[in-house]
């Protein structure tokens, strides 16, 4: 394990639902006698995949199951995946927060850990007694911490509240706070959860140049959750995709978001066929990516395709073909039209495109509506609702405002000075 800083073998978590205790006393002492003689819990074993999406039978939930990987001393991993799916738990047990409820966790070095705002603080101690006494948690001697003081509040920009008690700072003046004192004391792993969030985007930008600075720059080894997956391509090199508590991916970042953007696919989303069409009518609508495959998800740099089939009558060629596209707050982002008589010179079945342009739409969730009909005089159909597409943030360059609304589409607009 010479130059393993994180070696996992066998873990799982599990967690009861809903009120403790087996619902019996026999079954309680039962449970009791096993965890004495140091067996397995007997009734663990009716446990049930953490599925967020279904209802189970078992009140007994595995939010981590046999997960097994290393990590080397200087890597950057990135742990992705959807909510639920046990990214957080992962962390918690890593940093001892909660103890796993089997296998074991081999660490070498010191961890530093941020999961939640707040980790550590104490809401009566002010911010300059916090950073000695979550310097004392990481096991600093006085002397380290003294040395990194000055360093530490000039990060978290709260010079003139470091004398005042942390109960009185707000969630973002936490967060600068707890980050800045566990990326300025020397341990040798960094655990950091999405609580970056919180933060503006000014920090958030500040915070990921310190990991960057920390994995890269001192060789220290970074763990770092986010559904911002820019920042992770940013930052990391290697990923760790968890679904349903199961080690889904492990390997290269460019793969690994590859392999979370295209898992996540909905087969009922990017796809309708018209089971009632009209002799004239849209007959199927598709949404595909630069490999003509159906998919859900989409970089923000590639193209979108829309697809049309469509089946126009000799006395309707006159129609227009007619895309609306909205997003997720039912706001209208743009409108595009096709002639279907620059297509069709007779009447029959035909195949059409609509290109969405990458780096144009912002990450969000867009629904097209779809309409055929004869401008002013008689809508033929009319789809809404039908299929969908998402624009994943993979390197636009409004990543570091994710969580703000800054309009639909990025423009590059041309700027001169005057």
């Amino acid at each position: 394990m010479s130059d393993i800083a994180i070696k996992v073998e066998n873990l799982s978590k599990a967690y009861q639902l809903g009120d403790f205790g087996t619902g019996t006393l026999s079954r309680d002492i039962e449970r009791w006698w096993a965890l004495i003689r140091g067996k397995e819990d007997p009734f663990l074993q009716v446990g049930e995949v953490n599925d967020r999406t279904s209802k189970g039978e078992s009140d007994i939930v595995w939010s981590l199951k046999d997960i097994n990987f290393d990590i080397k001393a200087g890597d950057a991993v990135g742990i992705i995946g959807r909510n639920g799916a046990g990214k957080s738990t992962l962390l918690k047990v890593l940093s001892r927060v909660t103890a796993p409820t089997t296998g074991n966790i081999k660490v070498k070095g010191r961890i530093a850990s941020l999961l939640e705002v707040g980790t550590g603080f104490h809401p009566e101690l002010t911010g300059a007694e916090n950073i000695y006494l979550n310097g004392a948690i990481m096991g600093m001697s006085k002397r380290e911490i003294k040395r990194k003081f000055d360093e530490i509040v000039d990060f978290a920009g709260v010079e003139r509240y470091v004398d005042t008690p942390v109960k009185r700072y707000s969630s973002g003046m936490y967060v600068r706070l707890a980050f800045a004192v566990a990326a300025h004391l020397e341990s040798e792993i960094l655990i950091v959860d999405e609580v970056l969030a919180v933060g503006d985007a000014e920090f958030q930008k500040k915070c990921i140049g310190k990991m960057n600075d920390v994995s890269k720059g001192e060789g220290r080894t970074v763990l770092f959750v986010s559904h911002n997956l820019a920042s992770i391509a940013t930052l990391c090199n290697r990923s760790l995709v968890l679904n349903n508590g199961n080690v889904a991916f492990n390997g290269p970042i460019t793969q690994g978001i590859d392999f979370y953007v295209n898992a996540n696919n909905n087969n009922n989303s990017f796809a309708f066929r018209n089971d009632k069409p009209k002799s004239t009518d849209i007959l199927a609508i598709r949404v595909l990516n630069l490999k003509n495959e159906p998919s859900l998800n989409h970089y923000y740099t590639d193209d979108v395709i829309l697809e049309f089939d469509v089946q126009v009558e000799k006395d309707y060629r006159n129609a227009v073909l007619s895309i609306i596209l909205k997003d997720q707050t039912e706001r209208r982002v743009f409108a595009s039209d096709f002639k279907l008589n620059l297509i069709t010179s007779q009447s029959g079945k035909t195949t059409l495109r609509a290109i969405i342009p990458g780096n144009l739409l912002v990450p969000n969730r867009y629904i097209p509506i779809v309409a055929m009909h004869v401008p002013n005089k008689e809508v033929i159909s009319y789809f809404d609702n039908q299929v969908m597409f998402e624009i994943e943030e993979t390197g636009s360059k409004f990543a570091q405002f994710t969580g703000l609304d800054y309009g639909c589409v990025i423009v590059d607009c041309k700027w001169d000075e005057v």
